[in-house]
C-alpha cells in the first residue's frame, strides 16, 4: 500500500512511488484495444455490407439479423459472454474429442473481438450508405470509358465512398475508444483497469480517475483532429 499523503505530483510522476508510467502503458493498451476492434469490425463490416447489398435474401436476412442483436445487447454484455463463455465452449468441444481443455483465451485478444463485434454491426450500415451513395450513372459511364474493376474502385468508387465513411466512421471509432474500459473486468491492464488499481493502491479515486480522464479526453481530441484532417484530404480527392 502505498501511503496516501503523498502529493500530487508524486502520485502521477514517473518516480518510484508515481504512476505515471503506468497509465501511459494503459493509456497505449487502450489505443492498441481500440485499433484492434477497429480493425476487426473493418473486415466484418465490410462482408455484412456486400451481404446487405447482394440482393440475396438469404445473405441480407443474415447481415440483418446480426445488425440486430449486435446493436440491441449491451457492449459489457458481448464482453462477458466472450471472456467466461469462450473458455467453457472450448473445454466443451475439448472433451467431445477427447482432447484435455485448454487454457482461456488472452484478455486482449477477447476483449478486441468482442468491441470488434459490435463495432462491425455499425460499420456495416456505414459502408452500405457509403456505396448506396455512389450514383450508379458514375459506374456505368465508368464502364463505358473502358475503366477496368481497379481503375473504377480507384477513380471513382473509393474516392466518393471515402468522402460518405470517414465522418460516421470517426464516431464510431470514439465510441470503440471508449468501450475499451469495459475490457478492465478481465484483469487487462489498460487505462481504466490502471486507474482502478491506482485508485485503490493510494486510497486516492478523485486523483486518478480524473488522470484517466484527462488522458481518455487527450485521445478522443487528438482523434477528431486525426479524422478532421482526414476528411479535408478525402475531400480534395473526391472533387478530383
Amino acid at each position: 500500500m502505498i501511503d496516501s499523503n503523498l502529493s500530487l505530483a508524486v502520485l502521477i510522476g514517473f518516480g518510484p512511488d508515481g504512476w505515471g508510467w503506468a497509465l501511459l502503458a494503459g493509456a497505449v493498451l487502450t489505443l492498441a484495444v481500440a485499433l484492434a476492434a477497429m480493425a476487426i469490425g473493418a473486415v466484418l463490416g465490410g462482408v455484412l455490407a456486400a451481404m446487405a447489398a447482394s440482393r440475396r435474401p438469404r445473405l441480407m436476412r443474415l447481415a440483418a439479423t446480426y445488425g440486430l442483436v449486435l446493436r440491441g445487447v449491451p457492449e459489457l454484455l458481448v464482453v462477458l459472454l466472450l471472456y467466461f463463455g469462450t473458455p467453457e465452449s472450448m473445454a466443451a468441444v475439448a472433451a467431445l474429442l477427447g482432447l484435455s481443455a485448454p487454457g482461456s483465451p488472452p484478455a486482449f485478444l477477447t476483449g478486441s473481438i468482442a468491441i470488434g463485434l459490435v463495432s462491425a454491426a455499425y460499420q456495416a450500415e456505414v459502408f452500405r450508405g457509403g456505396m448506396l451513395a455512389v450514383p450508379p450513372g458514375q459506374i456505368e459511364a465508368a464502364m463505358a470509358a473502358g475503366m477496368g474493376p481497379a481503375t473504377r474502385l480507384r477513380r471513382v468508387i473509393l474516392p466518393q465512398v471515402l468522402h460518405h465513411v470517414l465522418p460516421p466512421l470517426g464516431n464510431i471509432w470514439q465510441f470503440n475508444l471508449k468501450d475499451s474500459a469495459l475490457v478492465s473486468i478481465t484483469g487487462l491492464a489498460e487505462l481504466m483497469r490502471v486507474s482502478l488499481v491506482a485508485a485503490g493502491s493510494t486510497r486516492r479515486p478523485f486523483v486518478f480517475f480524473a488522470a484517466a480522464m484527462a488522458l481518455y479526453l487527450v485521445m478522443t481530441s487528438a482523434s477528431s483532429a486525426l479524422f478532421r484532417l482526414l476528411e479535408r484530404r478525402g475531400t480534395r480527392w473526391a472533387r478530383r
